[in-house]
């Protein structure tokens, strides 16, 4: 029995228009099954469709159809993640973070902290306060024997001739002896939250250090 293929097709809705920009289609369960009856009432009766090629399409179709599902859902749940996220955010302005870090700013009279993880102990951990501008090496400090893990450290903001040193940005650089070799140490530090941007693509949710510019917000380690 003969049948006109597009005919058929276009008395479930499915058909394309003749409009100069096609329009996505979406198929729905209704129109799957519509599809799918069309298909048995219009077949060769000499050559039907099998079982397993019947339930083979129903198998794909479900699982489309749960995929779709799937993903809508990580929609929401991304969505609802992302709220929480930027009302934690807010909630850090004015508050002091621990981020990863080699800049530090010291105010006037004020103090640098962080802290930096050894990997084993050590015998010696030294820290260098150097100012990015000149290279200048304002505090050498030797924090003696450490043991490993997450160790904290404070410069008093004073210089190495015991004066405070001018109110700016200072690099801080943390270096222990690992195996004989010379190593440098990643370190945090703490800064106050001056404000929150609210990013898009790459960017995403970022909080801005007073003085130090912004970081990512899944970069912070430590809320104080």
């Amino acid at each position: 029995m003969a049948t006109n293929t597009i005919d058929t097709y276009s008395n479930i809705g499915l058909a394309t228009t003749n409009n100069a920009t096609p329009q996505k289609q979406t198929l729905g369960q209704e129109q799957f099954l519509k599809l799918l009856t069309t298909q048995l009432t219009h077949q060769d009766p000499m050559k039907p469709m099998d079982n397993g090629e019947f339930l083979g399409q129903m198998a794909q179709f479900s699982t489309v159809s749960g995929i779709q599902d799937l993903q809508a859902s990580f929609k929401d749940f991304a969505s609802s993640i992302s709220s929480d996220q930027a009302l934690q955010a807010a909630s850090l302005v004015g508050r002091y973070v621990s981020a990863p870090s080699q800049q530090a700013l010291l105010a006037a009279g004020g103090t640098v902290s962080g802290d930096f993880s050894l990997p084993s102990s050590s015998p010696s951990v030294t820290l260098k306060i150097i100012n990015p501008q000149t290279g200048e090496t304002v505090r050498d400090m030797n924090l003696g024997a450490l043991s490993s893990g997450t160790n904290a450290f404070v410069w008093d903001g004073m210089d190495n001739n015991g004066q405070f040193a001018n109110p700016g940005i200072y690099t801080v650089e943390a270096q222990t002896q690992i195996d004989g070799t010379n190593t440098a140490l990643a370190t945090n530090i703490t800064s106050k939250v001056q404000s929150v941007t609210m990013g898009s693509g790459s960017g995403g949710l970022q909080v801005n250090l007073t003085g130090l510019g912004p970081v990512k917000f899944n970069q912070i380690k430590q809320i104080l």
